[in-house]
């Protein structure tokens, strides 16, 4: 008797997810079937737009220098994540109703009405995010490779962390189904 793969069981399948060599993520890295880790790092995003002309050339430097010293295959992603600002609108709520001032009351009642507008079917809020990522079968390289990471951004004066758990399962659900949040068999 043919014994059936996971592989064998998902041909039929109607989600995506079912297809990917994902085992587990875990440890702000993507477990894959073939043995690799997908992990990278988060940018802090940083306009350098409003610095003067020399600190933005100083930035496009050091980034193209870091870049260059990148010397393994890595993904450079830009993903919106959806942010919840009822807790937000909330708290304008409360400053509405505390605040005797009608001209205050009346600049935290264009915040709480521009809030809304966002919230309505025409605009999504969310905040883009950005990411380096990389793929690794031996975690020793992992680190050394995180670590060069933010390293190399730091001299470029970004700032950015090691991918979380969450950051990962974001980016599926922005690339598999259109930013919804979907529960990974494989995954959760």
């Amino acid at each position: 008797m043919a014994q059936t793969t996971n592989n064998d069981q998902n041909v039929g399948s109607k989600y995506a997810e079912d297809w990917l060599p994902i085992r587990d993520i875990a440890n702000g890295m993507i477990y894959t079937d073939d043995k690799y880790y997908v992990t990278g790092v988060k940018i802090v995003p940083k306009n350098i737009f409003i610095l003067d002309q020399t600190s933005q050339n100083n930035v496009m430097y050091e980034l193209a220098n870091f870049y260059n010293t990148i010397d393994y295959e890595f993904w450079l992603l830009i993903a919106d994540r959806p942010v919840d600002i009822d807790v937000y609108l909330a708290t304008l709520q409360v400053q509405y109703n505390q605040n005797p001032n009608p001209q205050m009351r009346k600049i935290v009642m264009q915040d709480i009405n521009k809030a809304n507008m966002f919230m309505s079917r025409q605009y999504s809020v969310v905040d883009t995010e950005y990411y380096i990522l990389f793929k690794e079968k031996r975690m020793e390289l992992v680190q050394k490779k995180i670590h060069n990471l933010i390293s190399g951004l730091a001299n470029a004066g970004l700032q950015s962390t090691q991918t979380s758990n969450s950051d990962l399962r974001m980016i599926l659900d922005n690339y598999l189904n259109d930013g919804q949040t979907s529960n990974f068999g494989a995954v959760m």
